[in-house]
């Protein structure tokens, strides 16, 4: 059966992990969350007590970060792995969160983890979110789709999952941060959050996840024929 790969960008809290995870599911391919693997280095850099802002420090920790994906039995969910450790949770604090897109921005960072999400891809039948996966990671991808909403939308559903998840923070924070990712991964130097003309817009403001779900399947089965 004929095997693609789904390259999903977009702005932070934009529903990519949840979009990318149901085609996954559907489709019986293998899903990757690339921001988990970026919160991931910025989690071990600020456990070793590295700068972030500081990129010597931070690429000085790379070849000691080894970064993989398990299935939880709990919740069947793909969870990152850091070091033969369980960092889900870790990885979804405030704290990282403030810091991800500065430890992205390292061109070292984004080379070691481009080499790794690349290698995952070889053999197709991979669903990939994140910031530059269409342009970059999988720049041939048979279907890239940006996904986009308004930032007060954003920062809503953020800060109801994270209240979810038991993360004390304000509504107020949480804009702020994703003002704040925007800016940084939209101007950034290497790889910014870009996209090209042959992607396929998904604007989910106003869209349920079922509504949104239809429109991007839709779009699989147009590329498999």
């Amino acid at each position: 059966m004929k095997k693609i790969n789904i390259a999903i960008d977009g702005y932070s809290s934009c529903g990519k992990g949840t979009l990318a995870k149901a085609l996954a599911r559907e489709l019986g391919y293998r899903f990757i969350d690339s921001g988990a693997m970026y919160r991931a280095v910025t989690l071990f850099a600020q456990q070793r007590g590295a700068n972030t802002d500081d990129a010597g420090s931070v690429e000085l920790l790379l070849p000691e970060a080894d970064i993989d994906f398990e299935v939880s039995v709990e919740t069947g969910r793909s969870e990152v792995v850091l070091n033969g450790r369980n960092v889900e949770k870790e990885i979804r604090s405030m704290e990282v969160a403030s810091a991800v897109s500065q430890v992205a921005k390292i061109p070292a960072v984004r080379r070691f983890l481009v080499a790794m999400q690349q290698k995952m891809g070889e053999n197709k039948g991979v669903v990939m979110d994140g910031r530059d996966i269409g342009t970059v990671v999988f720049p041939g991808a048979e279907l890239k789709i940006f996904m986009t909403a308004r930032p007060e939308i954003r920062a809503k559903r953020r800060f109801e999952e994270l209240k979810m998840t038991g993360i004390e923070t304000t509504y107020e924070a949480v804009l702020e941060n994703l003002t704040q990712r925007d800016r940084i991964d939209s101007s950034r130097e290497d790889s910014p959050l870009t996209m090209t003309i042959d992607y396929k817009v998904l604007d989910n403001s106003d869209m349920s996840r079922d509504d949104q779900f239809e429109l991007a399947l839709g779009w699989v089965n147009e590329v498999l024929g």
